[in-house]
């Protein structure tokens, strides 16, 4: 069960919502634009709040459903963790769109909202309260996705190994960005 889980969590994250509605829309391909970024943020800058709010929610939602069913299969917590991992690896390389995905955020926070929701609140706060003090979405989660390890080491062992293998993941995606931000190039709402 869980190889099988771990696939389909990895093919369902492979479906790129910004890249999807983009499509539908007629609105360039986000890969291209604006940050380069399929990504809730990057369609907030290419294609305003409405596709935005739709790609966060898909997002959320493909790094949810392969956890609560891991979940409901009753494997332990840290198969659920690395299934969730695998959904977010479809998202960074999506199997149908050539493997140009985006940074992951929004589908690792559906990950641990379906894997110990106190971690998803303290990134989701982490986030805003980072994001409504810069205005930068990158900074908010190279701030907050590490910030959740500590709670994880402290209430959920288990899920630990994972969720560090998700942390290094999604901080290796922000390399450019941690580039553009020491050099203050980073863009800003």
């Amino acid at each position: 069960m869980f190889w099988l889980l771990a696939t389909f969590a990895y093919l369902l994250g492979s479906l790129s919502f910004a890249i999807l509605l983009s499509r539908l829309t007629g609105r360039p391909d986000p890969r291209m634009s604006g940050s380069g970024n399929a990504g809730a943020t990057n369609m907030l800058r290419l294609a305003g709040r409405k596709l935005a709010i739709l790609t966060l929610l898909g997002d959320l939602c493909k790094g949810l459903v392969p956890v609560l069913l891991a979940n409901l299969a009753g494997l332990s917590l840290q198969q659920q963790a690395w299934i969730g991992v695998c959904a977010v690896l479809g998202h960074l390389f999506p199997l149908y769109f050539r493997f140009r995905g985006g940074k992951g955020v929004a589908t690792a926070a559906g990950m641990l909202l379906g894997l110990y929701p106190p971690a998803a609140l303290l990134a989701v706060a982490a986030w805003l309260l980072t994001f409504y003090l810069t205005r930068t979405s990158s900074l908010a989660a190279l701030i907050a996705t590490p910030l959740i390890l500590p709670l994880l080491a402290w209430q959920e062992p288990a899920a630990l190994l994972p969720v560090t293998a998700l942390v290094a993941l999604i901080v290796w995606r922000h390399r450019g960005n941690l580039r553009d931000l020491f050099a203050g190039r980073e863009r800003h709402f």
